[in-house]
């Protein structure tokens, strides 16, 4: 079956930075959506007309990936509002009450840095500002449930597109 809009793709990849750095390995497949929220565009394109078994190496530039880096995400906040248990790499959907009233509220923030006194949040995907080479490998192509195409996304995704975001950036 060739991939086209509407249908699902089980890929395996190898996600690499441009000094060829592996960031990820996906050994086993996972099910994507195609013409949903699951893929990024330029994946989606690459996709195209492809079939199970075929291999596609794509270079990404941050503006077709994960965006570029936004310094206007961060954000030091009072060490107060959060759990006692805080570590570096924990996640909050949005900022607590009592943060930065200017914060976007429907962003992922990510916990970089933590003082005494305040704590760093990051808003940015860890991707951000960077250009990603993948090895993509299409395991499977079946057609997508009624299900799967109501709520526009397989069930699973590395690059799931999260609506709202600053720019439209997908979160993952």
């Amino acid at each position: 079956m060739e991939i086209t809009q509407q249908c699902v793709v089980a890929l395996t990849w190898t996600l690499k930075d441009t000094l060829g750095e592996v960031l990820d390995v996906l050994d086993d497949p996972v099910e994507f959506l195609v013409g949903g929220d699951d893929l990024l565009a330029k994946i989606e394109e690459a996709l195209q007309g492809h079939e199970a078994g075929d291999k596609i190496d794509l270079h990404l530039e941050p503006e077709e990936a994960f965006g570029d880096y936004n310094d206007q995400l961060v954000f030091l906040e009072p060490r107060t509002l959060f759990p006692a248990e805080l570590e570096e790499g924990m996640t909050f959907e949005g900022l607590p009450p009592g943060a930065h009233a200017d914060a976007p509220r429907d962003v992922l923030y990510t916990v970089t840095e933590i003082y005494p006194e305040h704590v760093v949040l990051d808003g940015n995907h860890p991707l951000a500002g960077i250009a990603i080479r993948l090895n993509l490998k299409v395991e499977k192509v079946r057609d997508a449930t009624e299900e799967e195409i109501g709520r526009g996304s397989a069930g699973t995704g590395f690059f799931k597109v999260q609506r709202g975001a600053p720019d439209g950036a997908p979160l993952h």
